[in-house]
């Protein structure tokens, strides 16, 4: 038999000094570190988190009285605290024991029956918390004191471990080219609270969720703690982590025929978005040279307004516009609007019932302006995490199209080329809150499942060209958690305009979406995805249609996976059904995930009832890359089956292309807008 060697045996001895510390009750009283936290040793070295974190615990004796400590975190409170923060990273600590103990099968069986993997326990077992506890609950009514920002690097590590280093020395590079967000930009932009405020729970919680939802950050943390020798004062920490945030873009032909750009999520730190191409055709008689920009710069000041500049020189659209919006981006927001301008040229793409494709020129100037005001509905203060917060919206909104070029407009002929001046009211209400949850959409960050529900009432004027007629429209949408059943999403609207007594542009549509708790399996996550839709034109124009075309393939498309004309109707229904199967391989850095899909679609013009058309169907397989430190859109690569797409003669299509991350339906209500016949 193998004899232990003396350093091996001293490891062991380690092992069952702690397992021997854990079972007979020396774990004792879990407190905080108390040492105090100055801002300069934050920032003097990235590898200095773990003095800022203050959840770094300690073991002492049951009964030892911890000294020169006036506030600490060991309070019946700290729980909640503690639920936030220590049960959803892998301390550094344990990792390591972990991988010590893990070298014996005695050790290894010893420490399964002890501990638990806390930092992957949600993506293991796909458990929501359906009443999550707000954890800055126990510091509320308290001051914030010191403010301070922890900027993580691209790669390595994480908000859950900061101690975690790059895998490789790429890695290490990509961290060195990568300009993190400023600090001044996080605390001027970013925050919705500052030094001076008096701790408010669902504040801090909504700032956390805003961060995350934020493109140049991958993940974000906020802690609360004490302020050393102070039971009033508090320390604020904010940590983030960057995505890498500079995408090229382009493609080659040949030198007669490319295409070349980039896309800048966070220009030299600041926030600011800045996407630029050129494209070079020479055998285009119509125009060789194409262009387009756009520049974006999100939350200016401490207003959370947004201004974005656009300019588009292509072939068939050419337009230059310019927006400065700012939306409710938490349910506590009381002001939300937008104003939006620009000049159009564009070379219109129409189908015609005879399925003749003909392009018709038009130039036009738009222009857009709206304001919305949010009251507080009154609610027992106790129930609000548990039962959302309830808001009363009103807003008003005027949008102008004046045509400069177009053909000839009649009662009978192209009248969605008219002239109108349309200004509606809504009134509506929503309750909304945010579940953490994992797998989803995205690929092991952190995602906020927003629950509640919304309905909204549209009434307003289009002072049209041919008339002065009547819109009235009314929303409603619903998500929740259903137990042991998934999540659960509908949405129904129903609108239209009226003139003369005569409806005209109606449209009924419902949509819902569904997923399935998350699935432990031998070979991963699993999850499943239904999505269903259901659209119908009440009097529509004649050169209004809608379509099952499109690409794509499973959730990532709202059509058949096929982009053709042939698919066209005044009424749909599309239902969709994917599986997905969150792998653990891991490519250089890239999550793999595997698919299997199903399409099915009815579509039909008025003469044929929908359901005696034929179901297009298309069925698929494939696998999907994700690395979630990128701004780059997921890899997919899909084997997929058309059995019976009118006009296809190649069933069998096989696809490489780049899926953007999908976002959830909110129920925040927002500027009235038609419904669109889509």
């Amino acid at each position: 038999m193998n004899r232990l060697r003396p350093n091996a045996f001293l490891v062991e001895l380690r092992h069952w000094l702690v397992c021997l510390l854990l079972c007979i009750g020396w774990s004792g009283t879990v407190v905080a570190q108390q040492e105090p936290i100055k801002p300069k040793e934050i920032n003097k070295s990235p590898d200095t988190l773990h003095i800022l974190d203050p959840y770094l615990i300690r073991i002492r004796p049951p009964g030892a009285v911890e000294r020169g400590a006036t506030d600490s975190l060991a309070t019946p409170l700290s729980k909640a605290v503690a639920d936030s923060v220590l049960t959803q990273r892998d301390s550094v600590f344990y990792s390591k024991l972990k991988a010590n103990m893990y070298k014996h099968r005695l050790t290894r069986q010893l420490y399964d029956v002890i501990f638990q993997d806390v930092y992957n326990s949600r993506i293991k077992t796909g458990e929501v918390s359906q009443l999550e506890v707000n954890p800055f609950n126990a510091f509320e009514g308290r001051i914030i004191g010191n403010i301070y920002i922890r900027r993580l690097s691209v790669f390595g590590q994480t908000v859950y471990d900061t101690l975690r280093n790059p895998a490789n020395w790429i890695e290490r590079s990509a961290n060195r080219l990568h300009t993190n967000t400023r600090e001044h930009v996080i605390l001027r932009s970013y925050l919705l609270f500052q030094q001076g405020d008096v701790v408010n729970p669902t504040v801090l919680r909504d700032n956390e969720r805003l961060l995350r939802s934020t493109s140049i950050f991958h993940d974000a943390r906020i802690l609360v703690v004490p302020h050393p020798g102070s039971r009033q004062f508090v320390d604020v920490y904010v940590i983030t982590q960057d995505v890498w945030s500079l995408l090229p873009n382009g493609g080659f032909g040949g030198f007669t025929n490319f295409s070349v750009g980039f896309d800048q999520l966070n220009f030299r730190g600041l926030g600011h978005q800045l996407f630029a191409q050129v494209a070079f055709n020479s055998r285009d008689p119509r125009q060789k040279v194409e262009y387009q920009a756009r520049y974006r710069v999100p939350f200016i000041g401490k207003t959370f307004m947004t201004a974005e500049a656009n300019l588009l020189y292509l072939r068939d659209l050419k337009q230059v516009s310019f927006k400065l919006y700012r939306p409710f981006l938490t349910p506590d927001m009381k002001y939300a609007g937008s104003i939006e301008v620009n000049h159009t040229q564009i070379n219109n793409r129409v189908v015609d019932r005879n399925d003749s494709v003909i392009f018709v020129p038009l130039t036009y100037n738009y222009s857009d302006v709206w304001i919305g005001r949010s009251f507080r509905l009154f609610f027992r203060q106790s129930n609000s995490d548990e039962q959302g917060r309830s808001r009363l919206t009103i807003a008003l909104r005027n949008t102008n199209y004046e045509y400069l070029k177009r053909p000839d407009v009649t009662a009978d002929t192209n009248q969605i080329y008219q002239d109108s001046r349309t200004t509606l009211f809504s009134i509506g209400y929503s309750r909304r809150k945010y579940v953490r949850d994992v797998l989803i959409y995205g690929f092991g960050r952190t995602e906020d499942v927003p629950v509640g529900q919304s309905v909204v009432g549209i009434m307003g004027y289009d002072n049209a060209e041919l008339g002065q007629r009547l819109y009235t429209g009314i929303n409603f949408s619903q998500g929740k958690y259903v137990r042991r059943m998934g999540y659960l999403y509908g949405l129904v609207s129903l609108g239209g305009y009226s003139r003369q007594g005569k409806i005209e542009q109606g449209v009924f549509s419902f949509e819902s979406n569904y997923f399935s708790p998350l699935m432990k399996s031998r070979w991963g996550n699993m999850r499943h995805f239904f999505n269903t839709r259901f659209t119908t034109g009440i009097n529509r124009f004649s050169n209004e249609y809608v379509s099952l075309g499109g690409s794509g393939a499973g959730i990532n498309t709202d059509g058949i996976g096929i982009n053709t004309d042939a698919l066209r109707g005044t009424k749909r229904w599309f239902i969709n059904y994917e599986n997905i199967l969150f792998s653990r391989l891991n490519l250089i850095g890239f999550r793999v995930a595997f698919i299997t899909f199903a399409n099915l679609g009815l579509v039909s013009f008025p003469d044929r009832a929908l359901l005696r058309g034929p179901l297009y169907q298309g069925y698929g397989i494939g696998f999907r890359l994700r690395n979630e430190n990128l701004t780059f859109n997921s890899f997919q690569i899909r084997l997929a089956y058309y059995p019976n797409i009118p006009n296809n003669s190649i069933p069998f299509r096989q696809a490489f292309e780049g899926i953007p991350t999908l976002r959830f339906r909110d129920f925040d209500v927002s500027a009235p807008q038609i419904i669109p016949y889509q």
